[in-house]
């Protein structure tokens, strides 16, 4: 990994996003394959159905029609993770930042991938966006893995399980070889020498 550092620079640190949970589930799923810039339309699309508030509440999701949210761009099925979403903000099973607190990476990811639309990736990127949690590793992440074949250079992309193993030794900081891992990414796609 110092390879990777030198290469890349050594400022790779976590970007937290001030967000309660329902704002960034529902942020991730509007995401979910979509590029970047059809995403943000699409969200600008959802929050200004509701010009009360900077971002809805789960109760407001939960009191707007199918339609009206479909008439944002989003597809029905994501339409259905995020009411999704909302009736399990009600009913508790989304934990409060506050909760998060005391909750371990596994049963923050346990309770979150009950949620319809909620995969582990999800789960990942909020413990480590959201929670800024030091010690996730998304093994299932393409980039990450790409970047693991790149800074170790292999001839194919690792499994996750053989990258879990091999992420052992950057415990308790594998968010920030995660992080690493995607830049190296980007920096040999955008040319640099490796």
């Amino acid at each position: 990994m110092a390879r990777v550092i030198d290469a890349v620079g050594s400022d790779a640190r976590l970007t937290v996003r001030d967000e309660a949970p329902f704002q960034s589930l529902v942020r991730a799923v509007v995401n979910q394959q979509l590029s970047g810039k059809a995403a943000a339309t699409i969200l600008g699309r959802f929050k200004a159905l509701y010009p009360e508030a900077s971002f809805p509440s789960a109760e407001d999701v939960l009191r707007t029609h199918a339609n009206r949210l479909r008439s944002a761009g989003l597809s029905r099925p994501k339409v259905g993770y995020i009411k999704d979403i909302a009736r399990q903000v009600k009913l508790g099973v989304v934990p409060t930042l506050a909760e998060c607190g005391s909750l371990e990476d596994a049963e923050i990811v346990r309770q979150l991938t009950q949620i319809k639309g909620i995969g582990r990736w999800t789960a990942e990127m909020f413990l480590m966006f959201n929670l800024r949690r030091p010690d996730v590793l998304p093994v299932h992440d393409l980039g990450v893995r790409r970047g693991f074949q790149i800074a170790f250079r292999k001839r194919k992309l690792p499994e996750p399980e053989q990258l879990d193993r091999h992420g052992e030794i950057w415990k308790p900081y594998r968010s920030t070889a995660a992080l690493y891992l995607w830049r190296i990414v980007d920096f040999v796609e955008d040319g640099g020498k490796w």
